[in-house]
């Protein structure tokens, strides 16, 4: 177990998108969250310091918590190979989706609880009595029981799940069980993803969100933009003299410096082509080859409007927590490969690397300001922060009607629904509506920033976790007290 760094960051900046009023009120709220806690720290806990929205989104919410005066602290818990195919088991089983077929008996308990064991001794060496610590996800579940034993207020916070019972997710959540069901306070996605034996007394909804000064979503001009995807590779250098700088998440000018992986057949597009882009994990449950045939169905069609595709997501070698990655990125190569010339002209690749978190983060940020069309067709979908992403940036979206993204786009307003995600021929029409009517692409694109400036900005997440935190800190009070003490409060 690790601890990462986190530099702190002021939120005057929201003062512009959403008011003084709502800012100065935030600073009150943190005000009250300091004087409950005192010296001691918040803790979260998860699997990884790079890649994926819940690292994206702890660097975020840590670092404002901070220039608030709180002290949240970060810490990554490390495991075997074998750790994580269980996790990722779990991570597929929460959506229920068989993922590698694999059991979640008694020798993936052994393997699961081994590494837990081993984080537990690194843990108490740095929790403190009176110390809060928010858990996120699978890995970090079986931490639960020793925290609940030690006194330690604790959260669970579940960023994944699933809207109904199904064989595989009820498989998920008898393995998780024992570890979560005597968890003070459990925070999901949706209500629908709460385990029907968790108390709805003691589980909270929480959307995720983004943040929107990062590196990620910060604002880059149209030079910017293409600088970062010439000097990367994505598109053709061709007239491009510009440095691909960016400012950096701790507030520093830098440059983009390492290049992108691309497997592609005649270079790179130019700057001119329409793209059409999904930028994710490589995982099967993001479908990238439904995307990949969707787009063949587009091109089919004649209605593809010169448009290209590009997959993109992040180095198979940079993912420490996700097994499956290199698979799913093999399996989509060998369907590219598969695919007629003139078509697999027309589809990249892109590996963006991992090395420096905010390099990669402005990588994607220029790669989705950039896309004519930004697609998500997950099978299944925690929340989809991708979706956020490019809705805060005005591009018009093409999504599942899956899990969180449901909560994200409202069909027709703020981006285009795929009801059925496993049908191609349904993602080709929607795409190709967008591509045809460059007015109804500005018309998602605006009322999507809207949606999210409104919903799914760091700030908002500040509000709900200063009122999670009093809320934890009330209820362990109460149970501290004496009975008739309690009785009479």
């Amino acid at each position: 177990m690790f601890e990462v760094n986190v530099s702190c960051r002021r939120i005057d900046a929201f003062v512009d998108l959403v008011g003084v009023q709502r800012v100065e009120s935030v600073r009150q709220m943190a005000g009250h969250i300091r004087e409950l806690v005192g010296t001691r720290a918040i803790w979260n806990i998860n699997s990884t310091a790079t890649g994926g929205g819940v690292a994206e989104m702890l660097r975020s919410l840590l670092r404002y918590a901070r220039g608030l005066g709180v002290l949240a602290r970060w810490l990554v818990m490390e495991g075997s190979p074998e750790f994580f195919r269980v996790t990722k088991r779990l991570h597929n089983a929460l959506h229920d989706s068989p993922g590698d077929g694999s059991p979640l008996g008694p020798a993936e308990t052994r393997i699961y609880e081994e590494v837990i064991r081993d984080n537990i001794l690194a843990l108490d060496a740095l929790i403190q009595p009176g110390d809060i610590v928010v858990c996120h996800d699978p890995q970090t579940a079986g931490l639960i029981p020793h925290l609940v034993a030690r006194n330690i207020p604790v959260v669970w916070r579940c960023h994944i799940g699933h809207d109904w019972h199904g064989v595989d997710v009820d498989k998920g959540w008898a393995f998780l069980r024992k570890y979560i069901e005597h968890v003070p306070l459990a925070i999901f996605s949706r209500a629908s993803y709460a385990p029907d034996w968790l108390p709805r007394k003691r589980s909270i909804v929480l959307p995720p969100n983004i943040d929107p000064f990062s590196a990620k979503n910060q604002m880059l001009d149209e030079q910017t933009v293409r600088a970062i995807l010439v000097h990367i590779g994505l598109v053709d250098g061709s007239g491009s003299h510009d440095d691909p700088v960016f400012v950096r998440d701790d507030g520093s000018l830098d440059r983009v410096d390492r290049k992108a992986d691309l497997m592609c057949v005649g270079g790179a597009p130019s700057y001119e082509t329409p793209l059409v882009v999904q930028v994710s994990r490589w995982d099967r449950m993001k479908d990238p080859l439904g995307v990949l045939r969707g787009f063949a169905e587009l091109v089919k069609s004649g209605q593809a409007c010169g448009a290209h595709l590009l997959l993109a997501g992040p180095n198979v070698r940079g993912i420490a927590d996700d097994p499956e990655g290199p698979q799913v990125l093999d399996d989509v190569e060998h369907a590219w490969r598969a695919l007629p010339d003139a078509l697999r002209a027309m589809v990249h690749l892109a590996q963006l690397p991992m090395n420096d978190t905010d390099e990669n983060a402005v990588m994607v940020n220029a790669l989705q300001r950039h896309a004519a069309v930004v697609v998500q067709k997950s099978l299944r979908e925690g929340f989809g922060l991708t979706v956020s992403e490019a809705l805060w940036k005005r591009r018009a979206v093409v999504a599942s009607a899956v899990g969180g993204i449901q909560d994200q786009i409202r069909d027709g307003i703020d981006g285009l629904l795929v009801c059925d995600p496993a049908n191609p021929g349904e993602l080709a029409a929607l795409l190709a509506r967008v591509l045809a009517d460059p007015a109804l692409a500005r018309s998602l694109g605006n009322a999507g920033y809207e949606r999210v400036r409104e919903h799914f900005l760091s700030i908002s997440a500040l509000e709900r976790w200063a009122e999670l935190v009093a809320t934890l800190l009330a209820s362990m009070s109460e149970t501290e007290m004496p009975v008739e003490e309690r009785a009479s409060a």
